[in-house]
């Protein structure tokens, strides 16, 4: 793989115009295609099996006219005075008006007279309305309404089903990696050219996420996780290569064999890192959710894009870049250096194992160690120490997880200055929180006869959880009725979700189900609790076996994935922390604590393991590079930690600012998916690669690269080390640390 990647690279160097022109038809190909024939993001919460689902699909059979989707439009008159009934005449017709307006109902007067409820449904579900024209319609039917000094909000499936674009995420993210790449790198030019990399590799991965959504469900929000992702990801594959190539420039190779030994060595690593990311995403296909698929689907696109963008985009770019991808200082030097200090051509292209050797030999001169040598050194020093110390800080950040209660996010979830959750606030002031998410019983009337109707509405009334019971709505049919049940209680409440479960238990005769949004929420939530154990086994499995396929190494690949367990559990218990017990819900435009989102979990768990694996391959890459070149176990891992210990901080602190920019997304969901993810990499490239990893590897010595010899014959010879050099011979003593 490092002979093909290495010729890759080498080749893009070469001929950088032909490689940018590539992709440049590439993207506008893509964007092209998605324009003329892609389709719209939607979402797709149905779950077959659920009662929620069976009690709609009874609905949308014998009651069509409910079969689309609604909207409500809540009037307030904030100086506390009773509406007059003009008014709310005038926006019921103004409304009636709207495009796919079936109905609108009678206003709904609160207690006070200052608030007045009305419910659109159209003839059309929700996602046949593009972007924010739904909301832009009813904005504009309540025109009037708002000029003559009526608060106007909007709630429902419609608006909350809108999410407002916000470029801002991407902006802070961009900007803060290009300062960290700056400090990073030293140059400006070498700053600069992972951002195009990463940019390129969105561009097409949009396109392509596009074309999916014409054939398939992509949820609304998965373009925006998948951007996330991408550039994260995007940055810092790029990075790897161009640290590795201005190590090539500094020892003397010119620009494409520096492009080359770049690609042959870290792009084996952003190989095997990318293939990790997206081998865990195939976790979501077992979510048991179309939504869930949708997100694996658009954020495998544009991982894969911008993986290939890396290892091709990088060495063009680089070739045309030359000796400006090196310190202002070392131009300097290398121009005012005479010809014989500088490498005869020969050297330049010398073997690849010579090559290899080297920097165990530069290692090996008396120069001054590096921060990152010195703190691994220390580390080595006192592995047990410093294994305890990190597990007990991980198990600490983990421990709110034991504690966590999910929720799929509504307008409740949403910040305060959004209209769902002005609408919302106003529904739970006027009419009771449960008017928030009234729970809906579907009756079959052909399995409970229609005069058992008035019992089981009283029966329901009677219950201490139930705040009111609207009468029974049969069809034109007569063979099918709904109920509408107010709890007193709102949706996120504990106390909604047990009265949810006790009416299925023991409170509804045979033909009544529950359903509604609330009911579904409730039903999602459930199922996705169920299927984490699924997925967790399936995407630690896969990791496990590509791991110890790579490095031939089980210990290694077993020790791996346990620590990034730890980073993934240290993120739950943060986030926990921050949103559910509002230890910083606040200070991220939220009005209060609300329930971890149910989408976050999963989604984070094999979108984490996947990017923790990027820094574990990364550091075992060189570790090993040097332990097959040295047969040092102890020193391999110094001189490992050390070569690579500014590039993955640099990587890391580049991932947490663009994770924490999108923590400022509207969306509850992207809020909560950038600060776990942020709080994620930011433990892993600290606690983990720079505390844990040394120490444990340290501690185990050459028992990290035991392999049996049954497991030798099975597994294939596929080296990532650029030069494919033998393993050393057993009887070799390591030099201690």
């Amino acid at each position: 793989m490092s002979t093909l990647l290495g010729r890759l690279g080498g080749a893009a160097a070469a001929r950088p115009w032909r490689t940018i022109a590539a992709w440049v038809l590439l993207i506008g190909a893509v964007l092209g295609l998605a324009q003329a024939f892609g389709g719209e993001p939607r979402d797709n919460y149905r779950i077959p099996g659920t009662p929620s689902t069976a009690g709609m699909d009874l609905l949308n059979e014998r009651f069509p006219e409910t079969s689309g989707t609604s909207a409500r439009v809540v009037v307030h008159d904030r100086g506390g005075r009773a509406l007059p009934a003009q008014a709310l005449a005038a926006l019921r017709g103004e409304l009636a008006q709207v495009p796919h307006a079936l109905s609108v109902s009678e206003p709904i007067p609160s207690r006070a007279g200052d608030t007045a409820l009305l419910t659109v449904g159209y003839d059309v579900k929700v996602t046949a309305f593009k972007d924010a024209e739904g909301l832009d319609a009813l904005r504009a039917a309540a025109r009037a309404t708002t000029d003559a000094g009526y608060q106007v909000e909007f709630g429902g499936e419609l608006p909350e089903n809108f999410s407002a674009p916000n470029g801002m995420a991407e902006a802070i993210g961009m900007g803060a990696a290009l300062v960290i790449l700056v400090v990073a790198l030293g140059s400006v030019v070498a700053a600069g050219l992972p951002l195009l990399v990463a940019l390129a590799g969105i561009g097409a991965g949009t396109g392509l996420i596009t074309l999916l959504s014409a054939v398939t469900d992509i949820s609304g929000i998965a373009p925006t996780v998948a951007s996330m992702v991408g550039l994260g990801v995007g940055i810092d594959y790029a990075l790897l290569l161009v640290a590795r190539h201005v190590e090539g420039l500094r020892r003397g190779l010119d620009v494409r064999a520096a492009a080359a030994e770049a690609n042959a060595t870290a792009g084996s690593s952003v190989v095997v890192a990318g293939a990790t990311v997206l081998v865990s995403l195939f976790g979501l296909k077992l979510a048991g959710l179309s939504t869930y698929a949708s997100f694996g689907y658009a954020t495998f696109a544009t991982v894969g894009a911008v993986m290939l963008a890396a290892l091709t985009l990088v060495p063009a770019l680089a070739g045309l870049s030359g000796p400006r991808l090196l310190r202002r200082a070392e131009r300097r030097a290398r121009t005012a250096a005479p010809a014989a200090e500088h490498p005869a051509p020969a050297a330049e292209h010398r073997a690849p194992a010579a090559e290899h050797r080297a920097p165990a030999a530069e290692h090996r001169a008396p120069a001054a160690a590096t921060r990152t040598e010195r703190w691994a050194r220390l580390v080595g020093r006192r592995p047990v120490a410093a294994t305890v110390l990190s597990l007990v800080v991980l198990l600490g950040l983990a421990a709110p997880v034991l504690g966590m209660r999910t929720w799929p996010q509504d307008a409740g979830s949403q910040a305060s200055g959004n209209t769902t959750r002005k609408a919302y606030d106003l529904v739970a002031e006027a009419y009771g929180p449960g008017a928030n998410g009234p729970l809906l019983l579907a009756v079959d009337l052909e399995r409970l006869p229609q005069a058992e109707l008035p019992a089981l509405a009283q029966k329901l009334t009677a219950d201490p959880a139930v705040a009111a019971v609207q009468p029974p709505l049969v069809n034109a049919a007569g063979d099918a009725a709904v109920i509408s049940l107010q709890p007193r209680t709102g949706p996120q409440d504990e106390a909604t979700a047990k009265l949810l479960k006790r009416l299925r238990a023991d409170g509804l005769p045979a033909g009544v189900q529950v359903t509604g949004q609330v009911a579904a929420f409730s039903d999602i939530s459930d199922r996705l609790a169920q299927r984490l154990w699924v997925v967790v086994p399936f995407v630690v499995v896969l990791s496990l076996i590509l791991l110890t396929v790579l490095f031939r190494a089980p210990v290694i690949a077993v020790k791996a994935a346990a620590m990034n367990l730890l980073s993934v559990a240290a993120a739950y218990g943060v986030m926990t922390a921050v949103f559910q017990h509002d230890a910083g819900a606040r200070l991220l435009g939220l009005p209060h604590a609300v329930p971890v989102s149910s989408w976050v979990p999963i989604l984070m768990f094999t979108i984490l393991f996947g990017l923790s694996m990027d820094y574990e391959v990364f550091l075992l890459s060189r570790v090993r590079e040097d332990w097959l070149a040295t047969g040092d176990a102890r020193g391999s891992v110094v001189r490992g930690l050390a070569s690579t210990g500014r590039v993955i901080s640099s990587a890391a602190a580049i991932m947490v600012a663009v994770f924490t920019g999108f923590a400022i997304d509207p969306d509850i969901t992207v809020k909560m998916i950038g600060v776990g993810m942020a709080v994620a990499v930011l433990v892993d490239a600290t606690v983990v690669r720079m505390v844990l990893v040394p120490a444990t590897m340290t501690l185990l010595g050459r028992h990290n690269w035991w392999l049996p010899r049954w497991l030798d014959r099975l597994l294939p010879q596929l080296r990532i080390e650029h030069g494919d050099a033998p393993a050393p011979a057993p009887a070799r003593q390591p030099v201690e640390v």
